[in-house]
């Protein structure tokens, strides 16, 4: 492991500091999972909005859906 230094306003250390005793785990710890957090969040996002110009690009027109429309209706 690698040690970094950050900056951090007295509210959001006070912030960090009671969270990490209300999960029994040290400063250090909460921040590392919150940044691996972030970074799967992060890279959802990245995925959907990778998706979503996909399909912006080139939309499905009826023809492609049609065949689906019985088995996806509902009874």
């Amino acid at each position: 492991m690698k040690t970094v230094r950050i900056v951090l306003g007295t509210a959001l250390l006070k912030a960090v500091d009671s969270a990490a005793r209300r999960r029994k785990m040290n400063r250090s710890a909460l921040i590392r999972e919150a940044l691996r957090e972030h970074l799967k969040q992060a890279r959802v996002l990245d995925l959907e909005e990778r998706d979503r110009r996909g399909y912006q690009k080139r939309s499905q027109s009826v023809e492609e859906y049609r065949p689906w429309q019985k088995i996806a209706a509902w009874p």
